[in-house]
């Protein structure tokens, strides 16, 4: 953005006019009037704070705040303008187009005081619009503040996101949900008819989201019956709102990665927390039976090697009895993974194997552990040498089955943990014998 020793100079813009068609709604009556009322982002609010570092020093640069539904995204834009006497202006990029950016944009170039543009749901516009904001940026014509509910490393493309700085807004937490909610019994000059268990539940219905517990209350300000409704009595008037999750998008990913990560840490309560969370948002049980197949061989291994074969049949249990009831055996699998112990020694031996098979190409088998089925084979020496190992000792021959001239490598380090401590005990012995048996050739 290009520098203005005046940014904060200048009177604001008188705020349009009001015309509504009826009584405003409670979370536009209660909108902070000043950046200070704005609650729970004192990170960039507060002392200290990145936003209110960028007032104090006089320069405001493109923004993008991400952060999910209800935590003042638009609200903010609209008082950093008032703070930084700008011309404020916003699109929405749901409802616009080229066009509309291009008349902003016109707008902004012939006011004679610099435009803060805030445009919601900026992740919307495709590639093409989004272009479209990188000259104006560039030259200062507009302080863009984007807003979006999306990973901005996703969803903008990465021109327009080296030109601004991103900004994360936090969920609402407790504290900031009910200063909100304290605000509106002063405003109605009476408190809730809520007990303080159904209080709490209120909180927590919101899940983050001020606007959404502003529309609770209002919904239960306009009961007639002066009695405190109990946590039934809320429920019955208000619906629980779903969870957010996207299962196409960062969510979703962000989920799983919880899940995968609270089984390899052996936390069954939390994994169980993780996996209900992603069948409350809608998650296909098929996908998540995928992944704890994929985790069984992956982390748990040759620790449990039951784990695998305990995975597909609750795959098939799944497949079998659909939901709800199958969603208990995917259940029942989340705590066997997480209790299990743990070994990815299988998963790096194929990973060094997979390297090892690169690297060399094309070597032959060793030629006495080829088969010689015609006269000219067993000439070239095919099968020569070659030692039966259920004729030796203990089922082993000791001989060695890599290529000649590689040389002999260490894929698998089992673990000392589960049954693979039983396994690694076997292998030492069996390498301490090949070792004799080399020996002695």
């Amino acid at each position: 953005m290009t520098g203005s020793p005046d940014l904060f100079g200048g009177p604001p813009d008188a705020a349009p006019a009001r015309k509504p068609s009826g009584p405003r709604p409670l979370a536009d009556r209660l909108r902070p009037r000043a950046l200070a009322e704005v609650v729970g982002q004192a990170h960039l609010l507060g002392q200290g704070g990145t936003l209110a570092g960028m007032i104090a020093r006089g320069h405001l640069p493109s923004l993008i705040l991400w952060g999910p539904p209800g935590v003042g995204k638009t609200t903010i834009a609209r008082l950093l303008a008032e703070a930084a006497q700008l011309r404020f202006a916003q699109l929405s990029a749901v409802f616009s187009g080229v066009a509309d950016l291009k008349r902003a944009f016109e707008e902004a170039r012939a006011s004679p005081r610099r435009t803060l543009l805030f445009v919601d749901e900026i992740h919307r516009f495709n590639r093409a619009q989004q272009d479209a904001f990188l000259p104006v940026v560039e030259d200062g014509t507009v302080v863009l503040v984007g807003a979006t509910t999306e990973n901005p490393s996703f969803a903008l493309n990465g021109a327009l996101l080296s030109r601004c700085q991103v900004l994360v807004l936090r969920r609402l937490d407790r504290d900031a949900l009910d200063a909100l909610l304290t605000r509106a019994e002063a405003e109605a000059g009476r408190p809730l008819p809520l007990t303080p268990a159904a209080r709490e539940q209120m909180l927590a219905m919101a899940d983050g989201d001020g606007r959404y517990l502003l529309n609770m209350v209002e919904q239960v300000q306009a009961l007639r019956d002066p009695a405190p409704l109990d946590e039934a009595g809320l429920a019955a008037v208000i619906a629980r709102r779903a969870a957010l999750y996207d299962k196409d998008r960062e969510e979703h990913f962000n989920l799983i990665s919880a899940l995968h990560k609270s089984l390899r840490g052996s936390d069954p309560d939390a994994a169980l927390y993780w996996f209900a969370r992603m069948i409350e948002g809608g998650e296909d049980p098929r996908y998540v039976a995928r992944r704890l197949a994929r985790f069984a061989s992956e982390d748990v291994g040759a620790a449990d090697p039951a784990a695998l074969t305990l995975a597909l049949a609750a795959w098939e249990a799944y497949e079998r009895l659909g939901s709800p009831e199958g969603e208990l055996a995917l259940a029942q699998l989340v705590l066997h993974l997480a209790a299990a112990p743990k070994s990815n020694a299988a998963y790096v031996a194929w990973k060094a194997a997979r390297a090892a098979a690169r690297e060399t190409g094309s070597l032959m088998p060793p030629a006495h552990i080829l088969n010689a089925p015609t006269k000219l084979m067993k000439e070239l020496g095919y099968g020569q040498g070659y030692e039966y190992d259920h004729d030796a000792e203990d089922g082993f021959s000791g001989q060695d089955y890599f290529p000649e001239g590689m040389g002999r490598m260490r894929f698998y380090e089992p673990t000392r943990r589960g049954a693979e401590a039983a396994v690694a005990e076997r292998l030492a012995e069996l390498a301490a014998r090949r070792a004799r048996s080399r020996g002695r050739r």
